[in-house]
């Protein structure tokens, strides 16, 4: 069942998080790299949900890892733009590191078929 895959419950959290900081963004900044970082976190969780249904999970898992990397820079972006504190970027990465592994170790394994 979808809600007990721990990278998908990882990737809910972060979302309902980021939600909340990007709502704090400059409205300047909203519509831009706000909704670059909203955006890729949803297709990370699109990616995750197609992944789990399907039988070939290797193409959405992929999808996934490039829109997590894509969310890595735009999280560093914002830090570097001053939009979240040192200790804010600290928490996030930690979280998305923590969202790569589990997603290698998935690719990984749906690899070996």
């Amino acid at each position: 069942m979808l809600k007990d895959l721990l990278i998908f419950a990882k990737i809910y959290e972060l979302l309902k998080w980021l939600h909340q900081e990007l709502a704090r963004f400059p409205k300047s900044e909203k519509p831009v790299l706000g909704k670059r970082i909203y955006e890729s976190t949803i297709n990370i969780l699109d990616s995750i949900i197609v992944a789990n249904e399907e039988k070939d999970k290797i193409s959405f898992l992929k999808q996934a890892s490039v829109e997590l990397e894509k969310l890595r820079i735009f999280l560093r972006l914002a830090k570097d733009f001053r939009l979240i504190s040192i200790g804010k970027y600290g928490f996030v990465s930690k979280e998305v590191n923590e969202i790569g592994k589990m997603l290698g170790g998935w690719i990984k394994k749906a690899a070996r078929g």
